[in-house]
């Protein structure tokens, strides 16, 4: 199993698929990578050579945000949102959604609330006396 930016790749799939294993890299950006190392998007992580992988560890570390230091990077952004108390901030803050989703019926669960149906009124239903 290969290892790129400090995870474990899967070598029984295409290149193409297996990069996409990589926090940060999604299935168009591997195709960048692979054509930036002048690798085959056909062949298998088994297939390729020490010589291929090193290329594609150099373009991956080289070029791109992955893994840790992109999780950072996301993570301070939101932070500082939240300190200087901007509206996404503050919807980061409540745990609200900040991209402005409609909170009236969605995002029940991250709101804590447990849905539950108002009382029916039906006969025979206990009374609260």
């Amino acid at each position: 199993m290969p290892r790129i930016s400090g995870v474990n790749i899967p070598d029984n799939k295409r290149a193409v698929i297996s990069l996409t294993y990589i926090y940060g890299v999604g299935p168009a950006l591997s195709q960048k990578i692979l054509e930036k190392a002048k690798v085959d998007k056909s062949k298998r992580m088994s297939e390729l050579t020490e010589e291929e992988l090193g290329k594609i560890r150099e373009v991956i570390d080289g070029t791109y945000k992955v893994e840790g230091e992109l999780r950072r990077e996301k993570r301070d952004n939101i932070d500082r949102l939240k300190r200087i108390d901007c509206y996404k901030g503050i919807r980061h803050k409540r745990k609200l959604p900040c991209r402005g989703q409609n909170t009236r019926t969605n995002s029940r669960t991250v709101r804590g609330n447990v849905r539950r149906t108002a009382g029916s009124g039906r006969k025979g239903a206990p009374s609260l006396k």
